[in-house]
């Protein structure tokens, strides 16, 4: 039988329902769309900036000085305290001299017997030449006084000799400083006998007024250095942290790179190079581990971008990007040249491209952003010019 009431009531129940499951399928479909993501992003431009390269080396001092006892005998003074920083010829040690004060005198005196035998022995031979011209002595005399005085003459040289090997055996006595630089603490002590049986050490000196810094870049990066250095000279840095009250600042050490290796190391693919670094302020040590930045050229256009902003996975290197819509977009890009400050892109970014640099974690292709232009804080030209890499004249 037919209800008219009941009919009513089921229109108002499908209806009811209707709404609510499109009230519900709203409120779900607002849930999965995210906000905006905030994010930094940086605009990118092809431009003449310096290429540098980057590179973790060691420092090495410029001369380590071995010093030696070159004659024996008991050490009487020293002359420097442990770690003290000397010039070059600066006394560092005495050993006793009284042995061979006693030898160059003893030379001394052969000599002047010696000269005194020569002055006889050439009075005779003078005295006979006349009277063997006059046919009143015999040759073989006087032949016999020629040939002692052509033996004391030998005599007296060899007398020369002797003395100066005494002399320079007493000057070994004294021993100071062949270069100026830091000594290390000493390796004997005074009364102790020195030089018998071996060369003994004494002390090292370390000149590090001019520093050497060594990197072994790859045979490749080292083709393309000589391939596009626009100078002859490379010039190079390193930077090394503060101290007093500028510790947590850096200061950067110039230098030039001055030697490269003529082979390959076969284990590593590698080639050995230096950089000489100015280094008076000896802010740096021998042994202390450094970043070397060597300079290519400035005569070549980039692009760059933080090295954060790249990413690699299987399908090769890329970068997020932000498209006209504020929408992110996943960008595949071929880098060349990197560094600790930039990673240049050879292929993939064009002119005007935005770049996220932030809130990378998050970002994923398609994400709805909201972007904040950093170039004029954190772009590469701001970067380089904090790491002093570019002039402060150069803009974005």
């Amino acid at each position: 039988m037919f209800h008219p009431k009941k009919v009513a009531i089921s229109v108002v129940l499908s209806v009811s329902l209707f709404v609510v499951g499109c009230a519900e399928e709203k409120t779900e479909t607002a849930a999965k769309t995210p906000p905006p993501l905030n994010v930094e992003t940086v605009t990118v431009h092809k431009k003449k900036l310096p290429l540098w390269m980057q590179y973790t080396g060691m420092t090495k001092a410029s001369s380590d000085q071995e010093i030696r006892a070159r004659v024996s005998g008991r050490l009487e003074k020293i002359y420097f305290r442990d770690g003290a920083y000397v010039k070059e010829g600066d006394r560092l040690f005495l050993i006793e001299q009284s042995e061979y004060k006693s030898n160059l005198r003893s030379a001394k005196a052969k000599k002047q017997r010696d000269l005194a035998s020569l002055a006889l022995a050439k009075a005779d031979m003078n005295r006979y030449r006349p009277l063997v011209k006059d046919g009143l002595a015999p040759r073989a005399t006087l032949e016999e006084y020629e040939a002692k005085y052509g033996e004391l003459l030998a005599t007296v040289e060899a007398d020369n000799a002797a003395i100066q090997n005494a002399e320079l055996a007493l000057s070994y006595t004294r021993i100071t400083a062949p270069v100026s630089g830091q000594v290390s603490a000493r390796r004997v002590d005074v009364g102790n006998l020195v030089g018998y049986g071996e060369s003994t050490l004494l002390t090292t000196i370390l000149q590090s007024d001019k520093i050497y810094a060594y990197f072994s870049p790859s045979e490749s990066d080292v083709q393309k250095i000589y391939k596009f250095r626009s100078r002859k000279k490379l010039p190079a840095f390193i930077e090394v942290r503060g101290q007093g009250e500028d510790v947590l600042k850096r200061k950067r050490l110039d230098g030039y790179v001055d030697f490269a290796n003529n082979t390959v190391d076969p284990l590593t693919s590698t080639i050995s190079m230096r950089a000489t670094i100015d280094n008076r302020g000896r802010s740096v040590y021998p042994g202390t581990f450094v970043y070397i930045n060597v300079f290519v050229t400035d005569e070549f256009d980039f692009i760059m971008v933080p090295p954060q902003a790249v990413f690699e996975d299987q399908l090769g290197k890329f970068v997020y990007t932000v498209d006209a819509d504020s929408t992110t977009k996943r960008t595949s890009v071929t880098t060349n040249y990197s560094s600790r400050y930039y990673t240049g892109i050879a292929e993939g970014l064009h002119d005007g491209d935005r770049v996220v640099i932030s809130g990378l974690m998050k970002v994923k292709d398609g994400r709805l952003l909201e972007p904040t232009d950093v170039t004029e804080t954190k772009g590469i030209v701001a970067v380089m010019k904090a790491h002093k890499l570019i002039p402060d004249e150069v803009t974005e």
